[in-house]
């Protein structure tokens, strides 16, 4: 009789975290037992072993001196479990802990005692790397680290070791992770002892071969010393210069105009101020601390930069010596120096350029490239020593203090001595876009364009996609100006920063994820690169990632008052109402920051059907604003609440809130949201006004023509019962429908509720439902947005139209749960309690 065949054995991907203590065997039998309890204790107290148990997804495997657990969820999961053991490690540290990490096979079997075991390389591999590890270590197989690669909050742990030699001759190939804090950084007993193994094996062949380099270093000692030094993947460091004349106009000054000399080329590349000023703050030193040459050069040195640059400037009777010396980081070995005679101060900036042209060639940058950006700093930034030192002042307030409040009054300085200064127009609308001030940033930016000849090429591409982005709102025409800005000068930090805003606005959200991602390898330091990564995990759903990404970038001291707007509706989304009283509190009082706070606390009100509280917190949002002198962002949040009003049947209210707005200032997004609250609210005439004004103001801004003319129009349509016209209007904005209009980001997938409502009037249900349904399915874009609650509304009405009562009853049910607190008069929770009680 035939055996029955074997079972299939299944086998299923493991992130398996393999955890010993070091030393178990030599410790007496009563401490190993409470080594053993100790580590059991902490393993299980961590936010991931209790995560994964929670949701089935994890196995787990004493081992006699530690503990094999298997995450069957993400492959960062172990990495975070590993790094909560590491710190609770802290308290008791003589509990000695090694751990390795990988991925691979495994499957759940049972072992010749019947007991339950796991089996499969994923594990084996797992007790291997970890065995490659001393007390502290967290190793992480090469395949583990490549997928964290991926993820930039991840790489500055990644350190790379090489490949170890396991049992049976088998080698793995290994990555130690660890930060300042956490994880062993030493590098592991078992690679020092290969190490030395190889050396003592191969000392004659290695005395041998140092005698040859010596002998052709000693032929070459003075060349290398004058050599080119640099390549197009080096960085370096501006030291500040000396200044001997007495005279402070130079202080600051002339850094400033070397760097825009610097940047103008392709193959140099300028550590940011920002990550300077981040690197001094955990040297322990203030971060505006001046940059002597030693100072610098120990930065360098920490960021891995292949050279400084150093200044110096003196005077000669009448004349002015100006001096440029770049220095090796690590050597201190002279790479090139060059020297400048000034006839005069006017001719300073003129004698800088002339220095710093001569030390590109000297540091390798070829001839052609020198040749092709040479623009020298009176034709590109300005002849004014005092301008451009004003100029440098509001840098510092930017890139340093990351506050551009503070910073407008040095450019508004710098163009007042000189009204020719393009740079400093650039600036200036690049301070006021932010705070929501469209208006003034389109006419700083707009003479900023004006005057682009006076510009590098590197600058000129800034200000035509700046202009893109402000002044005419072409947002395809600014996405392909940064593309070439991003290709043209791959580092460039900012074409990234504004292809991640645009991709926003289109609503595609995977490529603003991947342009935040690339601006976070440029500069890793920059707490505004880790707002961008943070919003991204809100709108793509990765709630906890983006609390663990805002906890990474401020265990790293970088921190941002944009935090707690994001982690607000993070907190929302997650129902942690404690949560998003903590992070209100942490903006109040904070110019530019809390004015927004205060708006989102509204729309969380108003999400809740309390709109006399939504009405409240936005008259707080508007005084805010008013007080941070954010006039345009005043009109805004009157003219969005009128909007939020006009859906829910408060049509009195959504008029006046509607005139108020426009009363401010006729900003775009003010005007817009206006003119569809007086379309929703019946007041055709004032809306067709808004709408013949918002056309011939901004007949090439993509959010206007795509966004807020086509709602206006829809809007009217719906208040006509014409749900046909009303679809049509919204043709127009299918293509960017999902994606943010106002710079808050507090505006998204309206035209789809609209579009919802258009079905409901033109009687199908189904295509209704289906608009309601992408609505709740992008919940992390929509966030606290009004229309997150009413579109459980719209779907009771879709089903009830289309004849499933079952249905309609649970969606009707869900929006009362949602606005169990709504305030009592407000006209759509009227008509709803109406049409549920029709219901069969």
């Amino acid at each position: 009789m035939p055996s029955d065949p074997p079972s299939e054995i299944k086998f299923e991907i493991g992130h398996v975290l393999f955890i010993d203590i070091v030393g178990y065997s030599k410790l007496l039998i009563t401490e190993q037992s409470e080594q053993i309890q100790k580590l059991k204790e902490i393993v299980r107290g961590t936010e991931q072993f209790r995560l994964a148990e929670a949701q089935g997804k994890l196995l787990r495997l004493p081992t006699g001196d530690g503990v094999a657990l298997v995450f069957r969820n993400t492959s960062e999961a172990p990495v975070l479990c590993a790094l909560e053991i590491a710190k609770a490690l802290k308290n008791p540290p003589e509990l000695r802990v090694r751990m390795g990490i990988h991925s691979g096979p495994v499957n759940e079997i049972t072992d010749l005692n019947a007991q339950a075991n796991i089996a499969g390389a994923g594990i084996n591999i797992a007790q291997r790397v970890m065995d490659c590890g001393d007390a502290g270590h967290i190793l992480l197989s090469r395949h583990v680290a490549e997928d964290l690669e991926h993820y930039p909050h991840w790489k500055p742990y990644l350190h790379e070791l090489g490949e170890c030699e396991v049992k049976h001759g088998h080698k793995v190939s290994l990555v130690n992770f660890h930060d300042d804090e956490t994880g062993n950084r030493e590098m592991p007993r078992k690679f020092r002892q290969a190490k030395a193994a190889r050396a003592t094996k191969f000392w004659k062949i290695a005395v041998a071969a140092l005698l040859v380099i010596l002998i052709g270093a000693g032929g070459l000692y003075y060349y290398s010393r004058q050599s080119k030094a640099l390549t197009d993947k080096d960085a370096i460091v501006l030291a500040e210069f000396t200044n001997t004349t007495g005279d402070p106009v130079f202080d600051g000054t002339l850094r400033q105009g070397l760097a825009s000399q610097l940047e103008q080329t392709t193959f140099l590349a300028l550590i940011s101020d920002s990550t300077i000023a981040h690197t001094l703050t955990l040297m322990s030193k203030p971060k505006d601390a001046r940059l002597t040459s030693e100072l610098a050069r120990e930065v360098g040195q920490r960021l891995g930069g292949a050279a400084i640059i150093e200044g110096s400037i003196s005077a000669l009777g009448t004349q002015y010596v100006l001096s440029l010396k770049a220095v090796n980081c690590q050597s201190g070995n002279l790479l090139a120096q060059e020297q400048e005679t000034a006839s005069g101060k006017e001719q300073i900036l003129k004698a800088l350029g002339q220095a710093a042209t001569r030390l590109r060639r000297k540091l390798g940058e070829s001839l052609a490239s020198v040749q092709k950006y040479d623009a020298l700093p009176e034709d590109t930034t300005t002849s004014s020593l005092e301008a451009l030192q004003a100029y440098a002042l509001g840098n510092k307030a930017t890139d340093i203090e990351n506050d551009y409040l503070a910073a407008i009054p040095f450019f508004q300085r710098a163009v007042s001595l000189d009204p020719n200064f393009a740079m400093a127009y650039l600036s200036l609308g690049l301070c006021y876009q932010p705070q929501g001030e469209l208006t003034l940033a389109a006419e700083y930016t707009r003479k900023a364009y004006e005057l682009r000849e006076r510009a590098s090429d590197h600058e000129k591409l800034g200000i035509a996609a700046f202009y893109e982005i402000v002044v005419t709102g072409n947002l395809e025409a600014a996405r392909r100006a940064y593309e070439l800005l991003a290709q043209t000068y791959s580092r460039d930090e900012n074409a990234e920063i504004y292809l991640w805003f645009v991709h926003i606005a289109f609503g595609d959200y995977q490529k603003a994820d991947a342009a935040a991602q690339r601006g976070f390898e440029i500069n890793p330091v920059s707490s505004n690169n880790y707002v961008s990564l943070i919003y991204c995990d809100q709108w793509l759903n990765r709630l906890d990632q983006a609390k663990a990404t805002a906890q990474q970038s401020r265990s790293n001291k970088l921190d941002s008052p944009w935090f707690p707007i994001i982690l607000y509706v993070v907190d929302f989304l997650q129902h942690d109402a404690a949560g998003m009283e903590q992070q209100a509190t942490a903006t109040v009082g904070t110019p530019g920051v809390e004015d927004q706070m205060f708006f989102l606390e509204s729309e969380t009100a108003a999400y809740g059907g309390q709109f006399g509280k939504a009405r409240e917190l936005t008259r707080e949002a508007t005084v805010s604003a008013r007080r941070a002198q954010e006039k345009e962002t005043a009109a805004e949040y009157q003219g969005h609440n009128s909007l939020r009003e006009a859906l829910v049947g408060k049509e009195d209210w959504a008029k006046d809130d509607a005139q108020a707005a426009l009363a401010e200032v006729k900003g775009k997004h003010g005007e817009g949201f206006s003119a569809i609250a007086y379309a929703l609210a019946g007041d055709t005439a004032s809306a067709d006004n808004l709408t013949a004004d918002l056309a011939k103001r901004f007949p090439r801004d993509t959010v206007v023509q795509t966004q807020y003319l086509p709602m206006t129009r829809a809007s009217l349509a719906l208040n006509r019962g014409d749900g046909t016209a009303a679809l049509d209007a919204l043709s127009a904005a299918s293509a960017y429908e999902l994606g943010h209009t106002n710079d808050d980001f507090t505006f998204a997938l309206y035209p789809v509720y609209l579009r919802g409502e258009a079905y409901l009037a033109a009687k199908n249900g189904t295509a209704a439902a289906g608009e309601f349904q992408k609505i709740l399915d992008h919940s992390g874009v929509v966030g606290n947005e009004p229309i997150g609650a009413l579109a459980h509304l719209g779907l009771g009405r879709a089903y009830a139209l289309s004849g499933d009562s079952t249905k309609a009853k649970t969606a009707y049910q869900d929006f009362f749960a949602l606005w169990k607190n709504a305030d009592p008069d407000v006209p759509v929770l009227k008509q709803a309690k109406a049409e549920y009680a029709k219901l069969p």
